[in-house]
Order: structure tokens, then C-alpha cells, then sequence
């Protein structure tokens, strides 16, 4: 290999990390506000701002994006089951689920530990 081809191998391969950094960034992060108005349908389980007042129902406020992203995804493959979370995931986008996780990411949760007894 000669210093020609090295030095074209490392400015390709910049070029690559560089359009995969662009082309990732467009997609890692959703839209917060498009997610609060797509999250109408959450309210009634989990609440308008993520924070459920019914115990079996997650709080999704607070939690980490890429949690809900995985979440969702998964609950609209198929690889985790609920029968109602599946139903409304199922017609989400990647562009829609990428929106609710910024929203409730975004939302300050009312979490709280409780000390035993």
C-alpha cells in the first residue's frame, strides 16, 4: 500500500464517519413538541405529562429516551407483549416514536422512593 492509497483510505473513511454522524443525528433525537401533541392518546394511561396516577401504569416522564424508544419499538414488533401497548405502538413510525420519547423524556417526573417500614 503506498502513502497515496493511505492517505485516500483515511480521507474516505472521514468522509464516511462524517455523513454517518449527520445521517445519525437526524434520527437519534425526536421532536418534543410533535411528541406532546401525538401523546393526546398516552394522557389516559400515563398521564398528560407522563407522570400516571394509576399504579399499574408506568410513569413514563423522566425515563431516559432511549429506554422509551426500545420500549415502543418493541412493543410494536412484538418482542415485548402487551396487548394494549401493542396495539397503539403498532402504528407509530419511527418518527412518531422518536417524538413521544422526547416529550416524556423531557417531562419532570413525580417519582419518589419510599423508606421500608
Amino acid at each position: 500500500m503506498t502513502i497515496k492509497n493511505i492517505k485516500f483510505n483515511v480521507a474516505a473513511a472521514g468522509v464516511f464517519l462524517a455523513g454517518s454522524l449527520f445521517s445519525g443525528a437526524a434520527l437519534a433525537g425526536g421532536d418534543a413538541e410533535a411528541g406532546k401533541a401525538a401523546s393526546a392518546t398516552c394522557a389516559a394511561c400515563h398521564g398528560a405529562d407522563g407522570n400516571s396516577t394509576i399504579p399499574t401504569n408506568p410513569k413514563l416522564a423522566g425515563q431516559y429516551e432511549s429506554y422509551l424508544v426500545h420500549a415502543l419499538k418493541a412493543y410494536r414488533s412484538g418482542d415485548r407483549q402487551n396487548a394494549i401497548m401493542s396495539g397503539f405502538a403498532a402504528g407509530l413510525s419511527d418518527q412518531q416514536i422518536a417524538d413521544l420519547a422526547a416529550y416524556f423524556s423531557s417531562q419532570e417526573s413525580d417519582l419518589q422512593t419510599v423508606e421500608p417500614k
